[in-house]
């Protein structure tokens, strides 16, 4: 993974117990499925699936699922559902 600058984009990244949000960037109809973080807590997400009928949200919760290695139900789009510029929360379960 890479640190990028980029000043015009401001990141969220807050993590209480379990729960952590993050910002994605999705740039979709990209050759291939592919995630990269951009500084802590932003990532710029390419998909290949088109931004219509929810198409490209679903695949950005199933890469995001792979990259972390997590259930899909536990990451939810919090704002941004039309929009490239997307509030993600991710639920984390803890190891006892």
């Amino acid at each position: 993974m890479q640190n990028n600058k980029s000043a015009a984009r401001q990141y969220v990244c807050k993590r209480r117990s379990d729960k952590m949000k993050i910002t994605v960037r999705v740039k979709p109809n990209a050759k291939k499925d592919h995630i990269e973080a951009e500084r802590e807590g932003e990532y710029i997400a390419q998909i290949k699936a088109a931004p219509a009928e929810g198409k490209a949200n679903n695949a950005l919760i199933k890469l995001l699922a792979a990259h972390f290695d997590i259930a899909r139900s536990r990451i939810k789009i919090i704002s941004g559902f039309s929009s490239r510029n997307k509030i993600i929360e991710i639920i984390y379960t803890r190891k006892q």
